[in-house]
């Protein structure tokens, strides 16, 4: 009833990702990207191309985990061109142009005939002219026996005794495990000498430009990471569905999603967007009509007797309210979360969480095992 279904779940651990590439320059820097679609797409078409052969020296052959790191690097290679010259400018004016670059892109990948049949529907993984379209395997690169193939329809299923998953289950843990990879080495960099750097940036530029810290260089290269990761997301997002569009890959409203999770999970916790992420989706189909995770009204029509459902209340039975005011509308009340949340919890799900325990979570269970209780 709660929790969205696998498939849906899967989107949340790439975009996750991809929010907390976000957090990791926004929160970390407090300079928010509001272009950072571009790093996203950027991954996800470069997956995508490379399958379908349109990319130079490229076979369409190569192995999906080596297609990420391509795609990674032509990211870091856009943030570093987008960041010399953002990075001239601050506050808002460094929000407006990072998004100028974000829409360019987007109008470019919209009406490049090259990319795909139908540019602005975007392009579908179908491989060579003449060739079958690949299948992207997460593991090992050449080493079958340590990969698993990912995908709806495409994807491994894997029965071992009992336990037995099918292709969306196995994606979903595959993909698992790229993010919890990508998640201990951005948390290792942000615990790094570099990263408190970046806290001290984000506290008083000033002070860390005076004490010696050349902040534009630190700058430039927390964006080239933060673009790395973000390409690594969009790389896993075109490789699970197999295709991408500019509408959902570098359209600006997808950062505005990782805008929303990073506040909503706790802005400057790296693993809070994740945590807003899931309740976004989860509030999303939970008040879905279709009821595609479950959803409120399938639930109570399993759990509540038809008597209960047909009771006229004010005019409108207690099904018609529930379709009236509830199912389709998740959007409308995760806008008033949001309100709530910047207002209310502005250190967001984790952060309030790290304020009632004193610390983060590993903190205090390392004080209570030094402690002994």
């Amino acid at each position: 009833m709660l929790l969205p279904n696998v498939e849906t779940m899967t989107a949340v651990l790439y975009f996750g990702l991809f929010a907390m590439s976000f957090d990791f320059i926004s929160g970390y820097t407090g300079y928010l990207s509001f272009g950072h679609a571009v790093f996203y797409g950027t991954g996800a078409y470069v997956v995508i191309l490379a399958a379908n052969g349109k990319l130079p020296l490229v076979p369409h052959t190569t192995p999906f985990m080596l297609l990420l790191l391509l795609g990674g690097v032509f990211a870091v290679l856009l943030a570093l061109g987008i960041g010399v010259v953002s990075f001239r400018l601050t506050g808002v004016y460094f929000a407006m142009i990072t998004l100028g670059f974000s829409q360019v892109a987007y109008v470019l990948v919209r009406d490049w005939g090259y990319l795909a049949s139908s540019p602005r529907d975007g392009p579908f993984v179908v491989g060579p002219e003449g060739a079958m379209a690949p299948v992207f395997s997460v593991g090992v690169p050449f080493v079958d026996s340590l990969a698993l193939d990912i995908g709806v329809l495409t994807g491994d299923s894997v029965v071992l005794g009992p336990l037995s998953l099918g292709t969306t289950e196995v994606s979903f843990y595959m993909v698992g495990i790229v993010v919890l990879v990508c998640y201990l080495l951005l948390q290792r960099v942000i615990h790094s000498p570099f990263g408190r750097v970046l806290i001290a940036i984000r506290e008083n530029e000033e002070r860390a430009r005076a004490v010696g810290y050349d902040t534009f260089r630190y700058k430039l290269i927390a964006f080239a990471i933060s673009g790395f990761f973000a390409a690594i997301a969009g790389g896993l997002f075109a490789g699970f569905r197999r295709s991408a569009s500019p509408d959902n890959a570098f359209f600006f409203l997808v950062t505005g999603d990782a805008l929303l999770a990073s506040i909503i999970g706790g802005f400057g916790t790296l693993a809070g967007p994740l945590y807003g992420r899931l309740l976004d989706e989860t509030i999303r189909e939970f008040l879905s009509k279709e009821g595609t995770g479950g959803g409120l009204l399938p639930y109570l029509r399993e759990v509540l007797p038809e008597s209960i459902l047909t009771v006229d209340i004010a005019g409108l039975t207690v099904q018609g309210a529930i379709e009236t005011f509830l199912n389709g509308h998740g959007s409308l009340y995760l806008g008033l979360l949001f309100i709530g949340f910047v207002l209310f919890v502005p250190g967001g799900v984790l952060g309030y969480v790290r304020e009632r325990l004193g610390g983060t979570v590993a903190q205090r269970v390392a004080s209570r095992i030094r402690g002994g209780d």
